[in-house]
């Protein structure tokens, strides 16, 4: 698929799932999301006052756990390409008194309207992957981290274990794909979340990645 073609699919498939997307994260993990999510966030050592963006950051779950640790005197981005993704999350960051210190951006993450060394840290949830151009996106995160900058990633990859892969192939590619037609009223948007994690490099692979583009 050609990036502009990646990018529009992308678009196309979290609209069709926007309203039910925290309850399909939440069906098909078996509720683990949250924990992986709460171990990410804690990943991050963030401290009162620093400055964060949430790239890809869809519906909030991650600014709604980072916002605090930041404090008033701190600020969190939520930057994200889909316009429905945002404002469903959009009363979640409200309803938790976060708003005036969440701030929602709608850009691609390939290009962020960020200037240089001005953030503390940056966080991606279940997004590299969505990227048309996965490296440009992640040199704009370098780009606008200050040096020092932390940066955690959060994402789906294949099991190493073999009968555990046999197992996850078959839960993603048969049943997935039915509940989201099911509960989500979209097979098309279920069957490229699973092709798309099939697709995903190793983690060893994005490593060597982030330190070609300068992280360490």
């Amino acid at each position: 698929m050609e990036p502009q073609q990646k990018t529009a699919a992308v678009k196309r498939h979290f609209d069709r799932v926007a309203s039910r997307y925290d309850l399909m994260n939440t069906i098909l993990s078996f509720g683990l999301h949250h924990l992986w999510k709460r171990r990410a966030v804690g990943l991050l050592g963030l401290t009162p006052g620093e400055r964060v963006i949430d790239v890809c950051g869809g519906t909030g779950d991650l600014a709604r756990l980072a916002a605090p640790q930041v404090g008033p005197t701190g600020g969190f981005i939520l930057y994200d390409i889909n316009r429905a993704m945002m404002l469903a999350g959009h009363d979640k960051v409200n309803q938790a008194g976060f708003h005036q210190r969440v701030w929602l951006v709608e850009g691609d993450a390939e290009s962020l309207a960020v200037a240089d060394s001005r953030l503390d840290a940056a966080l991606v949830g279940f997004g590299v992957r969505n990227l048309a151009r996965m490296d440009e996106g992640l040199r704009e995160m370098h780009r606008v981290l200050k040096p020092r900058g932390r940066l955690v990633i959060l994402e789906f990859s294949r099991p190493t274990n073999p009968l555990w892969r046999w197992l996850y192939d078959r839960y993603s590619f048969l049943i997935m794909p039915r509940l989201g037609q099911l509960i989500a009223g979209s097979r098309e948007a279920y069957t490229y979340l699973t092709t798309s994690i099939r697709q995903f490099p190793l983690p060893e692979e994005v490593a060597d990645l982030l330190r070609h583009i300068g992280f360490t």
